[in-house]
């Protein structure tokens, strides 16, 4: 088995106590039908995630993901800008619907966590600029995003830990740039990611 296969488990945090019963499932041994096609190469493009929440113990993180790029407005960004704080990456592009659906909550989460330990990263894989900026300006999204529809490069980077290939997919890194949490598909429940968010910047002894 791949030293990286991720150790999923329930994890229920003050947010997510409130929340019904199976709400956050993580099964030790369930399967990740999203990284089995990867790995099988189908070349099937980006399908929609289910959801899933997949936290991974920091003993069991991977190498820090060294990523660059240029962002929607030709400004460059690389991996080493975070380090030190929790990084979110989202991928996304412009005509996804679930990514649009999600857009205000990430928002809302970008601004709530604003010099408080995490920043916020889109990979939009699709869209030139112009589409990304008109995006942005409908729902008010003020992180940037880096343009991945050329090269591939933030897809390539992140494809050896865990591959994003449901799009939207949110990705929470440690503060060592390392993998700690992954939601497939739509952000449907912004406490979760919350709460995702606020254990690892725990980890820094970083908190509020």
């Amino acid at each position: 088995m791949n030293r990286h296969r991720v150790n999923q488990r329930r994890r229920l945090g003050p947010v997510l106590a409130g929340l019904a019963a199976g709400a956050l499932l993580l099964s030790g041994c369930s399967a990740d039908p999203l990284a089995d096609q990867y790995r099988e190469g189908s070349n099937k493009g980006f399908i929609a995630g289910d959801g899933s929440v997949t936290e991974i113990a920091v003993a069991d993180r991977g190498d820090a993901i060294d990523f660059s790029g240029v962002t929607e407005t030709g400004e460059p960004v690389t991996s080493a800008d975070t380090l030190g704080d929790v990084l979110v990456v989202n991928f996304w592009y412009a005509s996804c619907a679930p990514c649009r659906a999600e857009a205000s909550d990430l928002q809302g989460l970008n601004e709530k966590f604003e010099n408080k330990g995490a920043s916020f990263l889109g990979v939009n894989v699709r869209d030139q600029a112009p589409n990304a900026i008109a995006f942005n300006e409908t729902y008010s999204v003020t992180y940037p995003s880096v343009l991945d529809v050329d090269t591939g490069a933030m897809q390539l980077a992140f494809s050896g830990s865990i591959p994003p290939n449901a799009v939207p997919t949110t990705l929470v890194l440690d503060a060592e740039g390392r993998i700690a949490a992954r939601i497939l598909g739509q952000v449907t429940s912004p406490s979760i990611l919350e709460t995702l968010i606020r254990d690892t910047i725990a980890e820094t002894g970083t908190t509020e």
